[in-house]
């Protein structure tokens, strides 16, 4: 008589399997992740069920989500609606959002692209953020998530721009398209994916389309930002060179834009006030305004500490 053998585990067992720790393990099960054992006498017995919940576990927690929504998502899959899409829509938004491939060099490249000298301080910064990134075991090469972002790094390099100018530039670009991809997400959200993401979590069908949505949408962000860096290039390139061959008068930074950093409730609260598209104005209206009232305090004050008294009665 044949059967089908199930596997089965000690707390210890599952996690060498798993790659969990026992403490873990009894936390997950405290917090309702993870089923509870079946009970054998003095012991406690896990099976297949338990292993494939903590790998799921472990890789949800890889993509950046909480353990609270985990249990939400975990929950409605143990209740019959599925957890397919959701991890399909999942997959979706954490793969690539750009055709270029990494690469690797090795630290004699690297030296001879950056001056041809050592620089374990130009290293490190490259590394932290996230420009190099190490190799386990290996001292003499790194990755590089964007040969790209590398190679125009030492194209600037070449072209006299010192190593510390071009971090910070890069520091002061990458608050400023966080930025735009922050506000581009919210603006998504609001008007296509709200509908895909009423519930939560959404059914196998909503995060099926929403994951098809996601694969429309991503290359418009990176193509809009394109077509507006050469917009702008083109505008200011062309000022800058009038003003240098003589043509026009300096450049002034007072009709310039420049990007301040606000916290989201700030900005919430301004666009339920007056409306996304209001948001931006208003803040500037109401900024100078403050700057205006606090210069006519100022001058106010200067008149009093002066000793300058209205006569007129």
């Amino acid at each position: 008589m044949s059967g089908t053998h199930t596997v089965e585990y000690r707390i210890e067992d599952l996690a060498h399997r798993s790659g969990a720790t026992v403490r873990t393990i009894r936390a997950y099960q405290d917090r309702g992740l993870l089923p509870r054992p079946e009970r054998r006498g003095r012991s406690n017995v896990y099976g297949d069920s338990h292993l494939a919940r903590l790998r799921q576990i472990a890789d949800l927690l890889d993509r950046g989500y909480t353990l609270a929504s985990i249990k939400e998502l975990l929950e409605a899959w143990d209740a019959g609606r599925g957890l397919g899409g959701v991890l399909g829509l999942v997959a979706e938004v954490h793969g690539p959002w750009t055709d270029e491939k990494s690469g690797r060099i090795s630290r004699a490249e690297l030296e001879a692209a950056f001056g041809g000298k050592p620089d374990e301080g130009a290293i490190a910064e490259a590394v932290e953020l996230g420009v190099l990134e190490r190799v386990p075991g290996r001292d003499d090469e790194f990755l590089v998530p964007s040969p790209q972002e590398l190679s125009v790094a030492a194209e600037l390099y070449a072209a006299g721009v010192p190593l510390a100018a071009i971090t910070r530039q890069l520091r002061e670009l990458r608050g400023q398209v966080e930025h735009i991809a922050s506000r581009f997400l919210e603006f998504t959200t609001h008007h296509v994916f709200a509908r895909y993401l009423g519930h939560r979590p959404p059914t196998d069908v909503e995060a099926a389309e929403a994951a098809s949505m996601v694969r429309r949408l991503r290359p418009l962000a990176q193509q809009t930002v394109e077509a507006e860096l050469a917009r702008a290039m083109r505008l200011f390139a062309t000022r800058h060179l009038r003003y240098h061959l003589g043509a026009e008068v300096p450049p002034t930074d007072e009709d310039d834009e420049c990007q301040v950093a606000l916290p989201r409730a700030t900005i919430r609260a301004v666009e339920s006030l007056v409306g996304p598209e209001r948001a931006a104005a208003f803040i500037a209206a109401a900024a100078e305004r403050e700057v205006r009232k606090r210069m006519l305090d100022a001058m106010a004050a200067s008149r009093r500490d002066s000793g300058i008294v209205d006569q007129q009665v």
